[in-house]
């Protein structure tokens, strides 16, 4: 007997590219888990071509647009309405306008959407004329998405504060976490005592920040690589040749598997403006490496929840980043414990919320009020 067909049968999601980002990373991994379990999934991506584009799961119909661009990307719309998925799912912040935008092209063919909250609500990079733009458009959510998914309980709160949401529209379901890439080299670590920094190569990110507290540092025998890729590698280089860092700091691009570098690193440093849930924070302390972080994230003090597993400083904190940075060099501090990482279940979870969501629509556009 053949098991009945589930609500969400068919998962449509979307990516503009496959240039090494956080949200597409995971993206690929739960589309080819939700593959794994049984559902049809279809991905539109912008364009194929990137460092992810081996990544792409088995299992896993790729529609490709042609373009990066995210005017290009509008072709997702027609793209949804072709395929007639069960449910369109939104992976990150940045690709929000594009459901928006599905949902008004469609109207009613549209199918429902649940979208992931994947970075900060609340940007301290932004003047003040953008934060109240960004204020008002976020409260305009609740008109196109159906459902949205927090990684943390913190970012859940944050979510229904700034998109004037109920509790009840937003579930939380950390990131599934990475498993190791079989096969796959690790790029050279330098010898002896190394920091780390892991993410692409991008003004969140801020390493410029980095590089600055890293030429300030005492400890002149310890090196500096950062594993990303992106488009201010130029700028990168620069800072680190004006400071004369050229022997110590090593820029070796992306990295499949950076777990094994983050392993023998003294310790992790992150950096940025904003973050959501920063998962390179959890990577680093499942296998016992400290970190140092900005208070990037209302998630960022849930991970590193005291002084024994790493430090939390502000993004403007220039003196506190030096200190945060040499506490953890100096020789004979004690590493933690690991820590395992959550979201093992994070397939499944997002399969049972995306049944209900549309249970839920199906119920809302057959339901006529009685007289």
């Amino acid at each position: 007997m053949l098991s009945p067909r589930p609500p969400a049968a068919h998962i449509l999601a979307y990516a503009q590219t496959l240039d090494g980002g956080g949200v597409e990373k995971t993206l690929l991994r739960l589309a080819g888990s939700w593959a794994q379990l049984g559902r049809r999934v279809t991905l539109i991506v912008g364009d194929v071509a990137g460092p992810l584009a081996r990544d792409l799961p088995d299992g896993v119909e790729v529609r490709q647009v042609g373009t990066k661009t995210m005017l290009g990307m509008s072709a997702i719309a027609a793209q949804t309405e072709a395929v007639a998925p069960d449910v369109l799912f939104c992976p990150g912040n940045h690709y929000t306008a594009l459901a928006a935008w599905t949902r008004l092209r469609l109207g009613f063919r549209c199918p429902p959407i649940v979208a992931k909250i994947s970075n900060a609500l609340v940007r301290r990079d932004q003047n003040a004329a953008v934060a109240a733009t960004y204020r008002e458009w976020l409260r305009w959510h609740p008109r196109f998405v159906d459902r949205l998914v927090a990684m943390s309980p913190a970012m859940a709160e944050e979510a229904c504060r700034m998109m004037g949401v109920p509790h009840a529209m937003v579930s939380v379901i950390p990131n599934p976490p990475p498993r190791p890439a079989p096969g796959t080299a690790s790029p050279l670590v330098p010898n002896g005592r190394f920091l780390v920094g892991v993410g692409r190569l991008a003004p969140q990110k801020r390493w410029d920040r980095l590089i600055d507290a890293f030429a300030d540092i005492d400890a002149r025998d310890v090196s500096l690589m950062i594993l990303g890729e992106g488009a201010e590698r130029a700028t990168i280089e620069s800072q680190v040749a004006a400071y004369g860092l050229g022997d110590r700091v090593r820029l070796p691009g992306h990295v499949d598997d950076p777990t094994p570098t983050i392993a023998r690193a003294t310790a992790l440093a992150l950096v940025s403006d904003f973050e959501g849930v920063p998962g390179v924070l959890r990577e680093s302390l499942a296998v016992g490496t400290p970190v140092v972080a900005t208070d990037s994230s209302v998630a960022v003090r849930e991970i590193v929840t005291s002084a024994a597993v790493g430090s939390v400083v502000a993004p403007g904190d220039a003196a506190g980043l030096v200190a945060a940075l040499e506490h953890w060099l100096a020789p004979g501090r004690s590493r933690p414990n690991p820590i395992p990482q959550p979201g093992e279940d994070a397939a499944t979870a997002y399969l049972d919320l995306f049944d209900e969501t549309v249970l839920e629509h199906r119920f809302k556009r057959g339901f006529r009020p009685t007289a």
